[in-house]
């Protein structure tokens, strides 16, 4: 109960924040996800938790977000993302695996270890936070590693958003091509919404079209990692929490199967449609709670110490992914 009760309060302390900076700004330039990771980040550095502590955090951290994950199902259909044709879904599936190639590849040259590297490439290539988290369990990821890589990524994926608002003018685009651009390379769902704003419903429209189908592959690819991970001989480790203790091998974590399961649900109209927002709602407070424990996992200290490689990997893990939007937009998209 005491570190379930810290999670609350940084959750709390967090869309109190959101809600400020509306007021203040206009907008949520850093949403509650990220000020509570932050919010937990700043209390472990001031004052670590003790053992009384760890339980109540560990279970927000994971058992709580893994039902995030699969309540995060209900939130899509298969039938908004056919609807765009098949060659934009191609193009789109070949970006994220372009980019989770590509990550990998400088995360080797940048001597990044194995497991944040792909933390990294499933946050840039797919949906940020959820992608991070959801793949987390899968590589047998430390809360430690997650924490940073959020804290890294989310803030290099907040540069993107004003970067393309800023230089929107000078891109000499279509509100579509916008639009597409915005979807292939911003890092979250709701901040694709503050990129394309300034161009109008139908850059938002597409922009959310496209990102969805990144989002959609976020199944795939955890189910691609836990084979390799499986194969690799890592599948029966906890992944640095309790060092020799021997877990049964899943091909298939339970939370992605819940994921794609409620996915088909919604798709097939077996959900009533009124539980989808009160769902939806559900899903933001318990990844809010996730995120305040990943910060309480985090050794502020630890981060700078390692945190030239994860930066480098970071940046240019984005630079590759925009600049690899820009020529899919323009050969494929504009116009």
């Amino acid at each position: 109960m005491p570190g379930i009760g810290l999670c609350l309060a940084i959750t709390g302390f967090a869309c109190l924040l959101e809600r400020m900076e509306m007021r203040v700004l206009g907008k949520a330039w850093l949403e509650s996800l990220n000020l509570a990771l932050l919010a937990g980040i700043a209390c472990r550095a001031m004052h670590t938790p003790g053992p009384a502590w760890t339980p109540g955090i560990r279970l927000c951290s994971r058992t709580l977000l893994n039902i995030a994950i699969v309540l995060l199902g209900a939130s899509f259909s298969l039938d908004a993302v056919l609807s765009v044709g098949p060659w934009v879904l191609a193009a789109v599936i070949g970006m994220v695996v372009l980019s989770l190639t590509f990550t990998c590849c400088i995360g080797r040259i940048c001597g990044l270890d194995t497991s944040r590297t792909l933390l990294v490439a499933c946050g840039n290539s797919i949906c940020g936070n959820s992608a991070i988290m959801a793949a987390a369990p899968v590589i047998h990821a430390r809360d430690e590693d997650v924490g940073t890589t959020i804290a890294f990524t989310a803030a290099a994926g907040l540069v993107v958003v004003i970067g393309l608002a800023l230089s929107g003018p000078l891109l000499d685009m279509g509100a579509w091509a916008h639009g597409a651009l915005a979807g292939l390379t911003v890092y979250a769902v709701p901040q694709v919404v503050a990129a394309t704003m300034p161009f109008g419903p139908a850059a938002m429209h597409v922009g959310m079209l496209v990102k969805l189908i990144r989002v959609l592959m976020l199944g795939p690819v955890c189910i691609v990692l836990s084979i390799l991970t499986a194969r690799s001989g890592r599948g029966g480790t906890d992944g640095g929490h309790g060092a020799g203790m021997r877990a049964p091998a899943r091909l298939v974590p339970w939370y992605i199967t819940g994921f794609m399961g409620m996915m088909v649900v919604r798709s097939l109209n077996l959900m009533p449609p009124g539980i989808v927002e009160p769902l939806g709602h559900v899903t933001t407070v318990l990844t809010i709670q996730a995120m305040a424990a990943l910060g309480l996992s985090v050794d502020i200290r630890a981060v700078m110490r390692a945190g030239r490689p994860l930066a480098l990997t970071v940046m240019l893990s984005l630079c590759g992914l925009v600049g690899a939007g820009m020529v899919l937009v323009r050969v494929a998209f504009h116009g």
